[in-house]
């Protein structure tokens, strides 16, 4: 292992990997971080925008796109890290870790918003 690489918890176990097979795994923590910004510009946007919704479901819907939004990089590095070991350890892909929690968190902040709407 080259001297440096962090983190050691990943890079000092096994072998280089092909390098697509990396590269394509940090593109796809990349989209995890973009996604997070969307998540996080959604709750932001909530609260500060004038919108026809109630107050009590915006804020509520608010709050869990900004814990989602916080909660996606996290996902992101577990994913990546979990990814980049079994790539250099030459064993299958490990399962996502929290993409089912940030689904079932969007969909509750989307039925927040819409009961906001039309109650």
């Amino acid at each position: 292992m080259p001297e440096g690489r962090f983190p050691r918890s990943v890079y000092g176990h096994g072998r280089e990997p092909d390098p697509r097979f990396s590269l394509a795994n940090e593109r796809t923590f990349l989209a995890w971080i973009r996604t997070s910004l969307a998540l996080l510009a959604v709750g932001v946007a909530l609260e500060v925008l004038e919108l026809p919704i109630r107050g009590d479901f915006r804020v509520a819907s608010a709050v869990v796109f900004l814990v989602l939004g916080l909660l996606a990089p996290v996902h992101a590095w577990l994913n990546w890290s979990r990814i980049e070991r079994a790539l250099r350890e030459d064993r299958p892909l490990p399962a996502p870790a929290l993409s089912g929690v940030l689904a079932v968190g969007i969909v509750v902040g989307g039925l927040l918003i819409f009961a906001g709407l039309f109650l």
